[in-house]
């Protein structure tokens, strides 16, 4: 007759403050410790009667469920149907690696499955989005954040079992299920002779009534827009990234229009009859008309310009070369 070994694995049922709790002895051999930053998580091996404490670090904000992955020994096709398969959040005392007598609520618990490998996907927020498939089974329950640490256990349905069972190593594996969302905090600076006038922030065509607060939005690109009357307008597109935040750097600027020229080496440039010293750097104007005008050697070119607040304007003067060919 094969050895056998006891293995005592405590699972009393108790009303606690109403509601139903369990109270366990749980044997801790493994931390499994997800991450906002880790889309991999990490595994232990884990023995009949052992558990393992997994925690919940960063911004659970995008954070949809946890994926757990039991990976069997070949060998257990013999003796499947031998073990429980039991998840407890809201554990108190805090539990550690080690022996621990804790009262928790039971999240998930089935008779292990004869397969090699087994994943469950437990939901950490009410709209998760998740479904039961055929390579994986979400429980019903919602594991909020606050309810972690989990513990996971595998509890022999018999106090006594065989020692080829007791001495099998599980490989148990989690990771993060994240959301396909992202976060976008919104960075004002002002120019030096220019604070605290007011203006409009705009993301999607939506009002940010608060600045201050980081906004979740979708994966992918989106629009921001800037609107005042006493800064310039702005426009432009950006990218936020799954269970990432993003900084908007918003710099405004002074809506005094502006010009820049641009002419050949050796062109002198006037902007309404007073010399430009050095073309490509911006020029403040005044809204309205300005006369601009170029000299190249024995050529002059004069161009009108009328701008508006909040813009900047190039002019540009461009020698054209013309080539005739002929037999």
């Amino acid at each position: 007759m094969a050895a056998r070994v006891l293995i005592f694995v405590a699972l009393i049922s108790s009303l606690a403050h109403g509601l139903r709790a369990d109270e366990l002895r749980a044997s801790i051999t493994g931390v499994i410790r997800l991450s906002a930053s880790s889309a991999e998580g990490s595994s232990v091996w884990v023995r009949p009667g052992n558990s393992v404490l997994i925690s919940m670090e960063g911004d659970p904000r995008f954070f949809t469920g946890m994926e757990l992955r039991i990976s069997a020994p070949n060998t257990w096709f013999a003796h499947q149907g031998s073990l429980d398969m039991a998840v407890f959040a809201d554990l108190s005392p805090e539990p550690r690696e080690g022996i621990n007598d804790l009262v928790g609520r039971r999240v998930a618990s089935e008779l292990l499955p004869g397969r090699l490998q087994t994943v469950y996907q437990l939901p950490v927020r009410p709209a998760h989005g998740l479904r039961t498939g055929p390579y994986s089974t979400v429980p019903s329950e919602v594991v909020m954040p606050r309810s972690f640490p989990v513990v996971l256990t595998l509890s022999p349905r018999s106090r006594e079992l065989s020692e080829d069972l007791a001495g099998m190593s599980f490989l148990v594996s989690a990771k993060p299920i994240f959301s396909d969302e992202g976060a976008v905090r919104v960075v004002i600076r002002y120019p030096d002779q220019l604070k605290g006038l007011p203006f409009t922030v705009l993301i999607n065509d939506a009002v940010v009534e608060n600045l201050s607060a980081e906004r979740v939005l979708r994966e992918g690109e989106h629009h921001l827009a800037v609107v005042s009357q006493d800064y310039r307008n702005e426009s432009r597109r950006f990218v936020v990234e799954r269970s990432r935040t993003v900084d908007l750097v918003i710099e405004l600027q002074d809506p005094t229009p502006l010009i820049i020229f641009d002419a050949p080496l050796g062109t002198q440039i006037f902007l309404n009859n007073s010399q430009v010293p050095k073309a490509r750097e911006p020029i403040p104007v005044e809204p309205g008309t300005h006369e601009a005008r170029f000299h190249v050697g024995d050529h002059t070119v004069t161009r009108m310009i009328t701008v508006q607040r909040g813009r900047t304007y190039r002019v540009s003067m461009i020698l054209g070369v013309e080539i005739d060919e002929s037999e």
